[in-house]
């Protein structure tokens, strides 16, 4: 166990993830409305109204469903069926159909005739047939966190005492807990990142801050196939390494902002800490917030000398880019990047001049006096050239130039980016999500085993209660707005 927190660090805790005041303009409203709108549009329209299967892209791409996308999807209608996109009997139609088709989907270790195995699916599936893509495409254990987190999200959320909503709750509760979780740990405790029936299990493991601990939490409160405390411990073991000051933030570093988004956008972390937690007086709420920070000022700084970047143009994580070329800008030669992981952070810093409007999009509920200013400029001075049918595209790029255009600027969206828009804003403005989760039993469980205590999970006479007795409690929404929708 940790030494105790000193004074100093008690009192920092004391004053966990509390944000500066933000009032947002009418022009601020607008904007996130209409965005929050657009993106939803994006789910909706993207989705198979039928299987529910979602394309990974959208609509550039729509050959194959992603199962990330399809839980940030689940989530996206009870969204759109509180905001009043859609009713909430569409809201249930389409979520059982989606529920009911990937029940029913193959699991077994067949290399062509399968969607899934243990529980676990393919990380894209053929967005036809609803089976694994391609022999390249492998089982992925944080694929299918994704996609229970969305999942669960529909048993907490659909609660009335109807045939349909039942029938949402049980096969919800079904899928969850047919993940095997322990099959996918490995000796040393820590879960693999996939397998599939060519290779068996990958070689890389969820080791370290990242959007793994969702993976952690939800094999920790699983009823089935849990695993045990020892396994969010041995995640945790490179914390201290990857933890310092970057640009003017002290924090657990993790370069591209999707690492400080995924996992917050279906759980609350505010004023919640586990052992780690508490030795640094700190909780994963506020290191996200100073993450963005520190993106920010990255970009004040701008150390690659990249066109726009500024205080309000700002935000690298993993998105689309210009493509793998070398181009001469200002008499230098450039490096640009297709999909790749960009980010900057102690442990490295990947940039092209790509900008990605999810950085700031999903960090609205972290940080939203400088995330909702960015993606006003952004909106302002790139227009339509960036801003269309379904809010931002996944990404631009200024300073790569062409002889017909000024900056690149993608086509497509992806659901993996335009998830945390959605879900960060409707946190932001009413706590919906996070509230919702908060009543999940397996959340909570899970929560606990790794540690957490505090906040809305309660005192230490609380947490030795089974979480069976929690299934129904309800929590103090805590959604810590500055703006009500």
């Amino acid at each position: 166990m940790p030494a105790p927190p000193s004074a100093s660090q008690q009192r920092q805790a004391a004053r966990l993830s509390t944000s500066v005041v933000f009032k947002p303009t009418r022009t601020d409203m607008a904007l996130i409305e209409d965005l929050e709108h657009r993106t939803f549009l994006w789910f909706w329209e993207a989705g198979d109204a039928q299987t529910g299967l979602v394309p990974d892209r959208y609509p550039s791409d729509q050959t194959q469903a992603s199962v990330a996308s399809i839980g940030f999807g689940l989530t996206a209608y009870g969204i759109g069926a509180e905001r009043g996109y859609i009713t909430r009997q569409q809201a249930i139609e389409r979520t059982l159909n989606t529920l009911r088709y990937l029940t029913k989907l193959p699991q077994n270790d067949s290399a062509e005739n399968a969607s899934g195995y243990h529980g676990f699916f393919y990380h894209f599936l053929n967005n036809k047939t609803g089976l694994r893509f391609n022999k390249d495409i492998e089982l992925s254990s944080i694929d299918t966190a994704l996609l229970m987190q969305g999942i669960l999200f529909t048993e907490s959320y659909y609660t009335q005492d109807t045939p349909q909503e039942a029938e949402i709750r049980s096969l919800s509760n079904q899928l969850y807990q047919n993940v095997d979780w322990a099959w996918m740990r490995r000796p040393d405790m820590r879960l693999s990142m996939g397998w599939s029936p060519e290779h068996q299990f990958l070689p890389n493991y969820w080791e370290g801050y990242s959007e793994g601990m969702m993976a952690y939490i939800l094999a920790l409160g699983s009823q089935k196939h849990p695993l045990e405390p020892a396994s969010w411990q041995a995640w945790l073991t490179t914390n201290d390494r990857r933890w310092g000051e970057y640009y003017g933030q002290t924090m657990l570093n993790f370069a591209p902002l999707f690492g400080h988004q995924y996992t917050h956008s279906w759980i609350d972390f505010r004023g919640i800490q586990d052992d780690w937690n508490r030795e640094k007086g700190i909780d994963y709420f506020e290191n996200s917030r100073r993450a963005t920070y520190a993106q920010r000022n990255y970009a004040m700084t701008n150390p690659g000398k990249w066109q726009d970047y500024g205080k309000d143009v700002w935000g690298l994580t993993a998105s689309d880019g210009p493509g793998e070329l070398t181009q001469t800008v200002g008499g230098t030669p450039r490096h640009f990047m297709s999909y790749s992981a960009r980010g900057t952070g102690r442990d490295y810093t990947q940039d092209d001049g790509t900008i990605a409007p999810t950085a700031a999009g999903g960090s609205v509920a972290f940080a939203p006096e400088i995330a909702i200013p960015a993606l006003r400029e952004m909106k302002h001075r790139y227009g339509n050239h960036i801003y269309s049918r379904y809010g931002f595209v996944d990404a631009f790029n200024p300073s790569f130039h062409t002889a017909d255009k000024s900056f690149w600027s993608d086509t497509a969206y992806l659901g993996i980016d335009q998830g945390p828009i959605l879900l960060m804003i409707e946190n932001w403005r009413s706590g919906l999500v996070w509230n919702t989760m908060k009543r999940n039993p397996a959340i909570r469980q899970g929560l606990l085993k790794a540690g957490f205590r505090g906040g809305w999970l309660g005192n230490e006479a609380e947490v030795s209660a089974p979480a069976s007795q929690h299934a129904n409690a309800q929590h103090s929404a805590q959604s810590g707005q500055q703006q009500s929708g």
